[in-house]
């Protein structure tokens, strides 16, 4: 039993947590289904910026949501009063929430909440009311909708008032980290009777000049610009920096016995979870991977497991030259002998890294590799990193049993964030 003796009692305590429902918008399928069935075959959604004009940028890639439509989703009215970050959030949370079926009775309702994570929020909505502001003028035109689109914790209040979900309500924020926290806190509601039910995940829509700029000033970002579709290549030797995405991922968060005695379909359960600092640096992660290592075993001590029980993780890896270094050496430093044996994928390879999004869109590919028994791949991988020396699934699916799986999420400033999920036990 993890923690000091104290907490033992409250640990005992905690209920069984199980994932219910599930949506995704993202750079590789704009449902659910599609996602995965993408995502199994390997394929990449990384393409030139259409978003706006890339060409004065060094990075010109990204990968973006194509052919999304949320006035047919959502409604012209509404959409038109949300930032894209939401919209995504929305349009996903309502595809898990149809799939969780989740009773429509007001006193349920009143223990269902909302935890969203995101890390930039409504940049964009930032900067198209920056332009206009100096292109009329008069600052005081700026649009009345302004800060209610462009505020972090947009997504799960909207996604409050369209269900009438009363139950705790919020966002996380803690950049690439935001969505791995989002799931916990809203994992500890449901473990600790706070609430039956959550929605929750990640939204990021952050491709705008004002995020690539920056990006590209930090030298951050990939340069293979007339290759897209192979510059994310996260644990290859070759790789040059992370390609931004964007999108949003959501799990739907259920008690247990509540969710059996209605008779829900289970994907999987949350078996724990691990948190860290790095106490390192602002934007660099610690090339010893010791905060990482920190989170990775209070994630298996949380859950219940010993490292030999781990099947498969998916990874962080965004692609840089020091993060996955550090990422792949801590997981050494953690498991020993049984990291080798442990299938490591980054899907971040075929959608980008979304940022705040990363570990929604990436939770929801664990449960699902959980639940399918079917380890996805990491595309893009040719030549091998001495420093890089696990076994990353490359560039083909494989057919395995799934039984716990580990979802890696590490933000700017070191922030650590590892989820467990495994099968219902």
């Amino acid at each position: 039993m993890p923690g000091p003796p104290y907490l033992r009692e409250v640990l005992s305590s905690k209920r069984r947590v199980v994932v219910t429902g599930l949506g995704a918008v993202t750079p590789i399928g704009n449902t659910r289904d599609e996602f995965w069935r993408r995502v199994v075959a390997g394929e990449s959604g990384i393409a030139p910026i259409t978003a706006f004009d890339a060409s004065p940028f060094t990075t010109r890639i990204a990968g973006e949501v194509k052919d999304f439509d949320p006035e047919a989703i959502l409604g012209r009215k509404e959409a038109r009063r949300m930032d894209r970050f939401t919209q995504f959030a929305m349009v996903a949370a309502k595809e898990a929430i149809a799939d969780a079926d989740l009773p429509d009775d007001p006193d349920f309702k009143e223990r269902v909440g909302s935890v969203m994570g995101t890390g930039i929020g409504g940049i964009i909505t930032f900067w198209q009311q920056s332009v206009k502001a100096e292109q009329v003028g008069n600052w005081s035109k700026t649009s009345p909708f302004f800060i209610p689109m462009l505020m972090s914790n947009a997504a799960p209040a909207n996604i409050s008032m369209a269900y009438g979900y009363r139950g705790p309500l919020f966002s996380t924020g803690s950049a690439c980290a935001s969505a791995n926290d989002a799931i916990v806190v809203a994992y500890n509601y449901v473990a600790y009777g706070d609430a039956d039910a959550m929605i929750t995940g990640g939204s990021e829509a952050a491709i705008s000049p004002l995020a690539v700029g920056g990006f590209c000033s930090m030298k951050a970002m990939s340069t293979r610009n007339d290759d897209p579709t192979r510059a994310s290549r996260p644990f290859d030797k070759e790789r040059d920096g992370f390609v931004l995405g964007e999108g949003c991922g959501v799990l739907v968060l259920e008690e247990y016995e509540h969710a059996k005695a209605r008779g829900a379909k289970i994907y999987a359960e949350v078996l724990g979870y691990g948190q860290s600092g790095d106490a390192y640096d602002i934007v660099a992660p610690d090339p010893d991977g010791n905060g990482v290592n920190l989170a990775l075993r209070r994630s298996l001590a949380s859950a219940g497991v010993k490292p030999e029980d781990v099947d498969h993780i998916n990874a962080h890896g965004t692609s840089t030259p020091l993060g996955d270094t550090a990422e792949s050496q801590a997981i050494e430093k953690t498991f020993g002998e049984h990291a080798s044996k442990i299938g490591v994928t980054s899907t971040k390879s075929m959608h980008g890294h979304a940022l705040g999004a990363a570990g929604g869109i990436e939770g929801v590919a664990t449960v699902l590799a959980v639940h399918h028994d079917v380890m996805p791949p990491t595309i893009n991988y040719e030549f091998p990193d001495p420093d890089c020396r696990l076994d990353y699934v490359p560039n083909v699916a494989r057919k395995a049993t799934v039984d716990v799986a580990l979802s890696n999420s590490f933000g700017f400033g070191g922030h650590n964030s590892v989820i467990v999920f495994g099968k219902p036990r």
